[in-house]
Formats: C-alpha cells, structure tokens, sequence
C-alpha cells in the first residue's frame, strides 16, 4: 500500500515527495510552498481537459467503428467526407513557418543521429550520453561492416589482418569526408600542420593539401607535433588521432591510431515506450535518472575483468583553432527527455483521490528538473541556447498539441522559466496526427523542434482505428504499401512547408537490428536522402556508422530543394492497407504470421512483465536480436486483434501457438539467471497472461494501447515477488 503526503488537494507518494523536496527543489530557484501550489492549480486546470481528450478519442473511434460495421466504403471520396464530417480530418490551415527560437545547432542547423534509451538504466543513458564522439575503427572492427573474408574474422584477440581491413575502408571514408587536392588519403604517410592547411605526405613523395582549407578545425597537441587533427563536413566534425607510439598508429605509415567521428548529435531520454515504470517507486528513479543527468552527477560503478572503475558523463572537447585560439566542443549528446503521452495515470501522485495523468506529472518534475542546467547547477551544459527538449508522444490531432502547448505555458510559470523555454518534440505516430499534421505544428509553433515518423506504433493505431473495415494485410506488406510511403513523404514536405529546415528537426524511425550493421548502412542512408535532419539507431556503435550517411548527403542542401515540393499525401495516407484478397493466403502463411507476432509479443512481454524491463535486445522466431521497446507489442497484438475480428485466424490457433512460442522464448532465455520462465504452468505466469490478454483484448483497448494491461500485470508481479 502506498504512503502519501497530503499537500492541498494532492496526495504525494513519500519516495516522490521526498526526492522532489531533497534533491529537486534545492537550487532550483523554486521554493517549496510555491512549487505545490502551482502544481494543484495545474492539476485542477488541466486534469478535466486530459479527460476531456480522451473522450473524444472514444467518440471519434465510435463513429469509425459504426460507419465500417454498416458497410460503407472504406476508400474513396465518400470516406474521405466522412473523416470530414465527424471532425477526424480537419480544415488545413494557412501556410505559416514556425516561430521557435533558441534552439541548440544540434537540432536545428546540424544533421546526424539520434539516440532513444530507457532513462531508468543508468548505464544505458550514459553511454547514449557519451556517444556524441564515436571510434570509427572500433565500429568497423567489431560489426559486420568489415567482412570476415580473407582470414579477417573477429576474434577475442586483434587480429591484424582485419585491422588493416578497418584501416583501408576508414580511409575510403576520409576521401568522402576529407578530399584532398591530389590523390588519396589511402596513400598518406604523414599529416602536419602547414599554416592555414594541412599538408599531407603521400607515398609517392608528393604532398597534397585539403581541397577545401576551411574544413581544418583545429588541433589537440602542438602545432608541430599534433596528436588530433579536427576537421569538419558537412557540418558534422571528426578527428583524425595521431599516436606513433600507439599500437595500431605504430603500424600505420601515418602514424594515424583511430578516426574519431561526431555521432549521436541528440539523444531522447524515455520515460515513455522503453520504460516500465508504474509506481511511484519507478517514476522516483526515473526523475533521479534526469536529475543526475541534468547536474552531471549521474554514474555507475562498472566491472571489467578484475577491474572496477567509474562510468561517467564525458567533459567537453578541447582544441586551439588554426588561428591559435581556443575551441570547445561538446563531448555529450544534446538530451531530449520524452514524457508520457495523454493516456496514462499513475498513483505516484492522486488529486482528489484519483491517479494523475502521468503526462502531466512528468512536465511539470522534467522541467522543474531540468531547470538545473539552465541554471549552471552542473559542470556540463546540456542546452547552450537556453532551452528544454520535451518529446510529446502519442498525441491525436491538434487539439491535443493545442492541450500540451497550453500546459508547457502554465509549467513556465509554476518553475520561473521564461514563456517558449519548453520545446516541443511532436511524434508523428497516430494517424489522426497524420492527416492533420500541418495543424498539429501549428498548435505549437513557437515551440515545435521535432517532428518525426515511426512505422510500428503508426500502423499499430492503423490498424486499430480501422479495425472493423476489414482484414488487414501481412507485416511485410504493409510497409510496402502506399498508405505508408505517402506518410513518411509527407511528414517531411509538411515539416519542410512549416519552416523547420534550420530550425528543428525531421526525423525517421529505428533501425531495430543491432547485429547487422553492414544491411543497416545498405538501407538507412534512404533516410537522409529523403529530407530528414535526424534518424533513430539502436547503439552508439550504430550512431557511429550512421553519421557516416550525413557526409554522404547534403541534408540541408537537399531539404532547399525538396521545399518547393508540396505533398499532403492524404488520399494515399487514408488509403486502408487491407487484405486484398484473404483467400489468397495459405494455411503455412497464416501460421507463420501468427508465430511471428506470438513470439514477438512473448519475447517483449515477459522481460517487462516479469523483470520490469522497457526496452533491450530482444530474439525474434530466427533468434535475430531485435532492439524493442512498447510500439512492437502495439503492432503485433492489433494485427493479431484485427484477424481475430475478421475470422482470418481462430482463438484456437492463438492459443496454440502462445503455449508452443512460450516455450521457445524461455529457451532463448535459458541462460538469464534473472529471467523467470513462464512455462510449465503458462495458466499461473503473470507475463503469458499478459500476452494472451493483449490479443484477446485487444480490440477494446484505447487505441490499441498495450500500457493499461502491461501496467496492470507488472504491478501484479511486482506484489507477487514482495510476497514470495
């Protein structure tokens, strides 16, 4: 039973309120008394609203659901007018460019990668921290970028003819990053400083200098004996380190050691999809996490072989410039923090005796919190510009934009921050978001720095919203599908129509396989070369490789000509990806489909349920690590629903293929020593349940959400192990 402190009309759970008056408060420029006040008068202004919302999410479902179940057309002009009528799809508005000022160069005039980790792993968050700089040899040399062929295998100690592959292919990449006037870096025996250029001595006794001078930085060292040259491209930096004495630069006729790449230009610490917290104990470590991230005082002790040592945030870059002045660079990812969306409460805090919607907790604590690097409580900068970085996900429609743009402006108020301080992140992962997406960042427009696309939770609400139309097709198919192309081209026309080219970012969604970089770096570079500033990948060693990507794309070049191309896309958009013709599948099709989505959703399932965890590298039917977090079991668990509904597959099946995936996943767990299995006895495991209720259920979950039935059963687990 939770413990509370009354404070006004809230109930506060001890653990939170004593973080929040201990460790939050102090130094923060708020005082105590006041900070309560503000946050009951926003809780009694914007808790009704919340609600407010959701109903009309319901209604608006409700009129979907009837309009399919009477048999109207599900395409075409006549449904189209109908999304038009019930107030689904809204009125466009007049064209506008967004008004957000004071935002960080890393989202708004910089093009590179972006990070998402559970912020309640600390070590998680510090490596996403620290993946801002990032060792392009190591990269190469530990993923399968770099064959195996030729006796080049990965092996426990270096083996040097992959090492000499890793070298060929970095200086591939130097050519692209940094030509030079004549000849290549593959032939470069030497790098000095020579004035305002860099020469550099080739094999064959010439020296060439760079093509373009202005892309020399700066240097670590002296002028005559540089131990790190740095340069720039494309307005991403990197540095090529000199060490003669080094154990690959002493091999090396450049004496060059490794080549240091700017990464993860932005990293989202989650409180969201890859997180499970459904307590005040949970939502404590959550908001500690932030604080720690915030003062720079988070770290861990970690283990390596019989050595212990101290994981950390790293310091700042430092260099002298080519004119002999000082220059620093940050040495840490710029951080967003992604709160909860509209839908969930939690008991952390209650008003009036009910759960607070936990959206609005996690403004007002986040940005109470992160009031601390504004205020140089900290070693570190996070924001240079002044600004907070909040990630909204799962809004529908502008109307709920309109709701947080409003409650960021009362936040502002409660923690002394001036008007606009809070900058909005606006996911672009429900549909009614889509259609209407020009609206949605006009709702917010002097705050919108992020907007961005995902295929898992987009087609989770897909399928969902139109559950009753009919069948839907296959996974793989519908990421073929014209529905989805014309919504990942529109979301980056529509950013680019609203202005945010120079000022905020267009981002694409994950690469979820971490194992296999050398196929992510044949298809991710698809996402800058479609217009966007910023792509989500799944480690820092994948941060590393995909910054590669934004030297070979001009972004902001591209997104120049890409602007005067206006696409909506809706036809397309609303367009149902259904199941042409459902005979068309055979029985072997069927059953695989519905493997896939079983063990999928187990996989997931049980590590959140069982062991409370958000997001990790998760093995598919093939034994593929796949990175997961929430948006895979929305997916899955409403394909599932919508073939159920539709009489594609029994109950019968379902069942069957739970009990026989069950025991697969606990075999791919088998050597987890923390992992608690769920077979035999599937009827009496919390984390089956779990599963089989969200696809039983889950037609009549709130847009296909999987929260409301995971947070249910890991609080049932959570008592269940307090009472072993």
């Amino acid at each position: 039973m939770q413990d509370y402190i009354q404070r006004g009309r809230m109930q506060v759970a001890k653990i939170l309120d004593k973080f929040i008056n201990e460790q939050a408060l102090p130094g923060s420029g708020v005082e105590e008394t006041g900070f309560w006040q503000g946050f009951e008068a926003i809780l009694d202004e914007f808790v009704g609203q919340n609600k407010a919302l959701l109903n009309t999410r319901d209604e608006l479902q409700a009129k979907i659901d009837d309009y399919h179940k009477a048999g109207n057309s599900p395409t075409g002009a006549q449904y189209k007018m109908f999304l038009q009528e019930i107030g689904y799809l809204q009125p466009e508005p007049e064209d506008f460019s967004i008004e957000t000022d004071n935002v960080d160069a890393e989202m708004a005039t910089m093009a590179g990668p972006q990070l998402v980790v559970p912020i309640n792993n600390a070590r998680y968050a510090l490596n996403a921290a620290n993946a801002r700089w990032g060792s392009l040899y190591d990269a190469l040399y530990g993923t399968d970028v770099i064959s195996t062929d030729g006796g080049a295998e990965i092996s426990k100690t270096f083996n040097p003819v992959r090492g000499e592959k890793v070298i060929q292919t970095a200086r591939e990449w130097l050519d692209t990053m940094l030509p030079l006037s004549t000849g290549s870096h593959q032939q470069a025996v030497g790098y000095a400083i020579d004035g305002n250029n860099i020469a550099v001595k080739l094999a064959d006794g010439d020296v060439a200098t760079l093509a373009d001078s202005a892309q020399w930085q700066g240097y670590q060292g002296s002028a005559e004996a540089p131990t790190a040259l740095l340069f720039v491209h494309n307005g991403l930096h990197f540095e090529i380190q000199i060490d003669n004495s080094h154990p690959i630069g002493k091999t090396d006729p450049a004496g060059v050691k490794d080549i240091l790449v700017e990464a993860a230009l932005t990293t989202i610490m989650d409180c969201e999809d890859s997180v499970a917290a459904v307590d005040a104990e949970d939502k404590t470590l959550v908001y500690s996490n932030w604080l720690g991230l915030m003062k720079g005082t988070l770290n861990i002790e970690m283990q390596k072989g019989d050595k212990t040592f101290e994981r950390k945030m790293n310091p700042d870059r430092e260099y002298t410039s080519p004119s002999g002045a000082s220059l620093t660079l940050s040495g840490r990812s710029l951080m967003f923090v992604r709160n909860v969306g509209h839908l969930m409460t939690n008991d952390a805090i209650l008003f009036d005796g009910e759960e607070v919607p936990e959206g609005i907790m996690d403004g007002v604590i986040t940005s109470l919190i992160a009031k601390h690097d504004l205020l140089g409580n900290s070693t570190f900068k996070n924001t240079r510009t002044g600004s907070i970085y909040i990630v909204k996900p799962k809004m529908h429609g502008p109307d709920e934009v309109a709701f947080s743009n409003a409650l960021f402006g009362r936040i502002e108020e409660v923690v002394g921050l001036e008007p606009f301080t809070l900058k909005m992140g606006i996911m672009d992962e429900e549909r009614r978001t889509s259609v209407n997406l020009k609206a949605c960042i006009a709702a917010a427009k002097q705050r919108t720095v992020f907007i961005n696309t995902g295929f898992l939770d987009r087609t989770g609400d897909e399928i969902h919203t139109s559950m009753l139309a009919g069948p839907f097709a296959d996974k793989a198919s519908l990421k073929a599908m014209k529905w989805i192309q014309a919504y990942e081209k529109a979301n980056v026309s529509t950013g680019l129509a609203c202005g945010l080219s120079g000022k905020a970012q267009i981002g694409k969604g994950m690469w979820p396989i971490p194992d296999q970089m050398a196929q992510m770096m044949e298809a991710k570079i698809g996402h800058p070369k479609s217009g966007a500033n910023t792509a989500w990948v799944p480690s820092p060693t994948a941060a590393t490789l995909h910054a590669l990507h934004y030297h070979q794309v001009d972004v902001f070049g591209l997104q120049k000509e890409l602007a005067s191309e206006r696409f909506d896309g809706i036809d397309d958009i609303i367009t149902l990806p259904l199941l042409e013709d459902p005979s068309s599948l055979t029985e072997q099709q069927i059953q695989r489909e519905v493997d896939n989505n079983v063990q999928g959703i187990l996989g997931y399932v049980v590590r959140w349920v069982h062991q409370g965890v958000g997001c990790s590298k998760v093995p598919d039917i093939n034994d593929v690590g796949l990175m997961e977090d929430r948006a895979t079991l929305r997916i899955s668990s409403q394909h599932l629903a919508n073939w159920l509904a539709h009489g594609i597959i029994s109950e019968e099946m379902v069942k069957a293929s739970l009990e026989r995936m069950a025991k697969l996943v606990d075999e791919q767990n088998a050597n987890d020593p923390q992992y608690i299995a769920m077979t035999p006895d599937t009827a009496n495991s919390i984390g089956f349940q779990a599963a089989s209720e969200l696809i039983f259920k889950g037609k009549e979950q709130p847009s296909g959400y999987t929260e409301p039935l995971l947070h249910q059963k890991r609080k049932e687990m959570k008592a269940a192990l307090r009472n072993r």
